[in-house]
């Protein structure tokens, strides 16, 4: 059974490397250790008892500096002040410049940023909401939980990424909204997408929770729609454990945002008669103080990171990309600078000797190169047809559009179906190491691909 992303970040946080990487390791330069691999395609693979190529340890993840980290935090423990305060709004104004925002609003996670998103842009129980296909079930499950319905747009393939070319033939009269979800940290077609939603007036809330930093013609993703959610859990770019964000220009929206994320109690101009007491329907969402403390921490660094995760996945795609059989991902001309929470490429079984893609990520693994086969298909699951058959969804639907085999003829995506089929990651802690890293990855790779009739032989 594949390993979550999670799971994947918690097996491969080894601690060779300690808590922290040095500055030069940051910089790009090599470690101080040799690699201690046996270069040459020539070696016998490690899922068939040779050596692997690489056992030296990767990155860890996430990253602790006790020496400039702790201050910060130590201060809001032995303060007392725990519950939401002026750290807290210390973060949210730093996230704010930092992604050119007007307002950010922190909550509890990502997903929840997108249900507040959502709820505060009056989407609810009727309405349907364009998502992409090759997605995180944090994306779908918060329109679920507003009583809206999901609709899924296919994608492109060496994109990854929603295809803005079949959106307009999902939007029916229930439309409300759009949620281009810029995917493995890179960042979608949002001029296209922004171009349709405002021929159709559609919302568009940017699910960035995997894209800290991208930019679209240096401007920063989750500020070119209406809003933008990100998540700061422990295996994003930006690692808190267990946070999110909300960001926005638009003044009246994120005061709802507030009010909503503090039981709907009144704020800004979500305001009333004095002592009228909570105005809105509304949930608690805040966030703490030391956890804000952590995410200053983490966001001193994170320009430098995304520089480096931009620089080592440009060389490492120029590597394997000469390899028959790996299609890295492709950038949209307008993006300026990708995220890299993931590093994708697509495995042609074809190009090696016919060999699985399951038995090409055993052998990458067993090379000391950790990967992932990526997503399975959202828009198939059973959790759609538990929503459907809820006392809620069916007072809100016509019964038509809850027939689960109908939604599923409706909401098929034939590219993400096989893109779900040859999809292979490499996570972003990975790129945080040295050329001759990534050098490692591209031999691993080139090693299978000189020997795969011998793992199709004993598969």
């Amino acid at each position: 059974m594949p390993l979550s992303r999670r799971e994947f970040l918690r097996r491969n946080s080894l601690t060779g490397l300690g808590a922290v990487l040095t500055p030069t390791l940051l910089a790009g330069a090599s470690p101080a250790a040799p690699l201690n691999h046996q270069s040459g395609a020539s070696q016998s693979l490690a899922l068939l008892g040779g050596h692997p190529l690489r056992t030296n340890p990767w990155p860890t993840w996430p990253i602790w500096n006790p020496e400039t980290d702790e201050k910060r935090l130590l201060e809001v423990i032995r303060s007392g002040v725990w519950s939401r305060a002026g750290v807290v709004s210390e973060f949210e104004e730093k996230w704010a410049a930092t992604v050119g925002a007007k307002r950010c609003l922190s909550v509890v996670n990502g997903t929840n940023a997108l249900i507040a998103s959502l709820a505060q842009f009056d989407i609810k129980g009727g309405d349907e909401v364009l998502v992409p296909a090759y997605t995180f079930i944090g994306t779908v499950a918060p329109v679920l939980a507003t009583g809206a319905m999901p609709v899924f747009v296919d994608v492109e393939r060496d994109t990854f990424q929603m295809d803005p070319a079949q959106i307009e033939a999902k939007i029916t009269p229930r439309t409300r909204a759009i949620i281009p979800v810029h995917i493995l940290g890179l960042p979608a077609d949002m001029t296209r997408i922004m171009a349709i939603a405002r021929k159709h007036n559609l919302i568009v809330i940017e699910d960035a929770c995997q894209a800290h930093m991208a930019e679209i013609n240096h401007q920063k993703v989750g500020t070119l729609g209406d809003a933008g959610c990100f998540s700061f859990q422990n295996s994003k770019n930006l690692a808190i454990g267990e946070a999110g964000a909300i960001v926005s220009n638009d003044d009246a929206f994120m005061d709802r945002c507030f009010s909503y994320h503090n039981y709907g109690n009144p704020y800004g101009t979500v305001s009333g008669v004095i002592g009228i007491g909570t105005l809105i329907q509304g949930t608690k969402l805040r966030l703490s103080e030391y956890q804000a403390a952590i995410g200053l921490a983490q966001l001193a660094r994170l320009d430098q990171q995304t520089t480096l995760r931009n620089e080592n996945a440009a060389y490492l795609k120029a590597k394997i990309e000469k390899i028959p059989g790996i299609l890295p991902y492709r950038l949209y001309d307008e993006v300026t600078r990708a995220a890299y929470h993931l590093f994708p490429f697509r495995y042609q079984p074809e190009a090696f000797k016919g060999l699985p893609r399951e038995q090409f990520l055993k052998a990458l693994n067993a090379e000391g190169i950790p990967c992932l086969g990526g997503y399975a298909p959202l828009n198939k699951m059973p959790y759609l047809n538990d929503a459907f058959q809820s006392k809620n969804y069916r007072k809100m639907y016509p019964k038509e559009m809850l027939n689960y085999d109908r939604y599923l003829e409706n909401n098929h995506c034939p590219a993400n179906d096989q893109l779900c089929q040859e999809a292979v990651w490499l996570t972003q802690n990975m790129l945080l190491g040295s050329r001759a890293d990534m050098d490692d990855i591209a031999s691993a790779i080139e090693k299978i691909h000189g020997q795969a009739d011998k793992l199709v032989i004993k598969k």
